[in-house]
This record gives C-alpha cells, structure tokens and sequence, in this order.
C-alpha cells in the first residue's frame, strides 16, 4: 500500500473507530499509558502529545502543560468528550507549533504508522528544545513466549492476516536506531509484556478491529469475530510486548527549521 493509500486508510480508520487504541490498551492488568508517562512527570514546559488520538495520556499527566494533536476530528471529539484538552488538529509532519517550543513529547503507539516517517521525525526534533525528552510507546515483534506465539497465530489466521502491514515496521524493535539517525540521543530502551483480557465476545470483537489491517473486509472482520468469539472463554489472556524508547535531544544542537 503506498503512502496516500494508507493515509486515507487510516483516516477512515479513526473516523470510524474514535478512541479503539485506548479501548483495546484498557484490556491490560497494568496500564501502558502510566508507563510511557513516567518520564514525562514534573517535565517543565509544554508537552506535546503526538497523534493523541482519544488523549489518554492527558490524565497521566493532570499536572502538565499538555497540547494533544491529531488529525481526525472523531478522535479529536472523543478526546474532548472526556474533558481532555487543550487539542488541535494538524499533521504529525506539520505540526503548528514554534521551534524549540516543547519540553516533552508523548508518542503513543503512533511511530509505526505515521507517514511520512522522517519527516515526522524531523519535526518533532524541529518543536523540542534542545534538552527536551521524548517518550515513545511502540509494539514490539520479541519477547513471546511459545504458547502466547500460538495465541497470536490463532488470532491472525482469524483474520486471514499474515502481518500487520504498517508502513514503519522499524519503529519498533528498530526504533532507537531510527532515532538516533534523526539526531536524538537514546537515554532508555525498555521492554515490557502486557496481559490483556480477551475473555468474551465483545473483548474479541475489540481485538479484531484494533489492528489495523488495511485489506480486512467487513465479511472478514465478522467471521474473525465469530471465530475469535469462541476462543474468548472466561480466563483467557494475550500477552502483548510494547517497547517504551525516551530520548532527548542534545543541547547544543538547536533545532531544525522546517524547509
């Protein structure tokens, strides 16, 4: 899928599925949300949330002089159902904010599928004061183990996928490599395993419309749900590895204008 392809894709996706990231992260025993924000807690300045989607992170960080953008207005609208804002809409390559403007930049779950890549990046390193700490929550391909390879298997053959074609794949494992080339410094890169809860029928429908699967027709999308229906018996977890990165941005290297 090129890259207007899959822009659109995405931007019916989120008019059509307004907050389902934070809705399948909910399923979690321990929040990943409290986790990304961690290094964000006491950051003195603005702290941009980038593709924030519904906002979960607003309440994270209560305390912060937080900014969410996003560029769908259902996702925009939910966010601001809960009472999560400031937001504006704009593109996570264009970002409508002042250079070296921003303490702190929230990236949840978005560097995978936020096009173009390295420009979004650019920007990004563009609004950072020199200092200034970006938190980035990705999933991650390792740390199964064989049993839970087998759920996951059973889930995409469910949905007749063999992967989950996101344009960025190395903004995951791969991702402080990726940073480091766009001139960010690397201070942590860990990796935790997540438990979800996929122990009824609605928990199963979640999980199949949460992927991300461009090609997933409506008919497709309703067997999978059937099938993984059935496999949802009370009980039943999946693990899910996230990888959180925190980088800075040197000091001493003031940040780019945009071209």
């Amino acid at each position: 899928m090129d890259e207007p392809d899959w822009r659109r894709f995405i931007a019916a996706y989120h008019d059509t599925h307004p907050g389902i990231t934070e809705q399948f992260l909910a399923r979690a025993a321990t929040s990943p949300y409290t986790w990304l924000a961690e290094p964000l807690r006491g950051v003195d300045g603005t702290v941009l949330d980038l593709a924030c989607g519904s906002a979960p992170t607003r309440e994270e960080l209560p305390d912060a002089d937080w900014i969410g953008v996003d560029l769908s207005a259902a996702e925009l609208a939910e966010a601001a159902r809960r009472g999560r804002g400031p937001l504006v809409r704009a593109t996570a390559d264009a970002l409508p904010l002042a250079s070296a403007s921003v303490a702190g930049v929230c990236a949840a779950m978005c560097l995978p599928v936020v096009t173009p890549l390295p420009r979004v990046l650019g920007e990004l390193r563009r609004v950072l004061r020199p200092g200034g700490t970006l938190a980035a929550l990705v999933p991650s391909r390792s740390g199964l183990s064989p049993s839970e390879l087998l759920g996951w298997a059973r889930v995409m053959a469910a949905l007749r996928a063999v992967r989950q074609p996101w344009p960025n794949p190395g903004a995951r494992d791969g991702l402080p490599d990726l940073l480091r080339t766009a001139g960010f410094r690397v201070r942590s890169d860990e990796r935790r395993v997540f438990t979800l809860a996929i122990d009824s029928a609605g928990a199963a429908a979640l999980l199949a419309d949460a992927l991300y699967l461009p090609r997933l027709t409506r008919h497709r999308a309703e067997a999978a749900q059937r099938s993984l229906a059935r496999w949802a018996v009370p009980g039943r977890r999946l693990e899910l590895p996230l990888r959180r990165v925190v980088a800075d941005l040197p000091t001493g290297q003031p940040s780019q204008e945009p071209k």
